[in-house]
């Protein structure tokens, strides 16, 4: 069994069958030896935490660039919150890389922000602000759920640091698009699902977390925090198979 964990960040399984991949900025830091002493000194706070905790276990590659595995070698590909920072025509290209190095029958299994689940919340809680003061000083969070992240323009964690740090962080770092942090496009279970039949997979189906047709899927624990709670809320997970 050879599973893909792309994307990976922070959120990693140690099982020798899962192959973990991520581009992040502090990752690509973290395999720079000077940068991995002086981190202590250069990072604080959350982002160091962030950064002690990058496992050692994580293939640095850009996904843009395709998958460095032969086609048909791979039993499943799994990627979480990822796909909705790909420019609509990158996710397809993505897509059809995921498929290239599946074997046949492999499962690609998908999670996303669920737009259905975000905005049924928006709806019932504009409901509900109608009628209750309190509720409607709260509203702006449900509609930010749907769509701050696709109109950040100050990467999040720049806008916590210090004047002199911020303003150097944006002209090196550049604003959250060029990060990857902003949302390109948001999916629910029509269009997720449309896509990855338009890409050739087939029978495309809805799923709950750390459940599915990847064998054993709940032991790599990469839908689940340390209390065996669901890790990513109001998410959409798909699974489809290679024909």
């Amino acid at each position: 069994m050879k599973i893909l964990n792309l994307g990976c960040g922070t959120k990693t399984s140690s099982l020798p069958e899962v192959i973990n991949i991520d581009w992040s900025p502090l990752l690509q830091l973290k395999t720079n030896r000077l940068y991995r002493l002086f981190a202590p000194l250069a990072l604080k706070g959350e982002r160091l935490e962030r950064f002690t905790s990058l496992s050692d276990n994580i293939m640095v590659h850009n996904l843009q660039k395709g998958l460095q595995f032969a086609a048909d070698s791979v039993d499943a590909v799994y990627f979480s919150h990822m796909l909705e920072h790909l420019d609509r025509p990158v996710a397809r290209k993505f897509l059809l890389e995921c498929k290239r190095v599946l074997k046949s029958a492999g499962i690609v299994r998908v999670a996303v922000p669920d737009m259905e689940k975000l905005c049924r919340d928006y709806l019932a809680h504009l409901s509900l602000s109608e009628h209750d003061p309190d509720e409607a000083k709260k509203h702006d969070r449900y509609v930010a759920a749907i769509i701050e992240q696709s109109v950040r323009r100050e990467a999040f964690g720049t806008t916590r640091q210090k004047p002199v740090r911020r303003f150097l962080e944006n002209l090196v770092l550049g604003d959250a698009r060029r990060r990857g942090e902003t949302h390109q496009w948001m999916y629910d279970r029509i269009n997720l699902a449309a896509l990855l039949s338009d890409v050739g997979f087939k029978a495309p189906r809805v799923c709950v977390y750390n459940q599915g047709q990847i064998p054993q899927w709940c032991k790599y624990r990469l839908e689940v925090d340390e209390l065996d709670r669901e890790y990513k809320p109001d998410s959409l997970y798909m699974e489809a198979n290679k024909p």
